[in-house]
């Protein structure tokens, strides 16, 4: 099961243009993964908005097909 690194990144990038996403599958299984997401769309937002928007952008697929995501936000200098 689970979902493919491609597709999580499809996604945000759909959602967040300009997003420079790198993803890394923790355990081999498509279930748990580490993404690092760089968007000039987090600036002035707070941790806890700017994880919002890339949890949004998964469109509900965390804690689903999606089990889990150490999510780390970036705004660009």
């Amino acid at each position: 099961m689970g979902m493919p690194a491609a597709e999580i990144e499809a996604m945000i990038k759909a959602a967040l243009p300009d997003a420079d996403v790198a993803i890394t599958d923790l355990a081999g299984d498509n279930d748990h993964f580490a993404a690092r997401v760089t968007s000039a769309a987090f600036a002035g937002k707070t941790r806890v908005a700017q994880h919002k928007m890339v949890y949004d952008a998964l469109g509900g697929r965390m804690g689903g097909v999606l089990h889990a995501l150490q999510l780390t936000t970036v705004v660009p200098s």
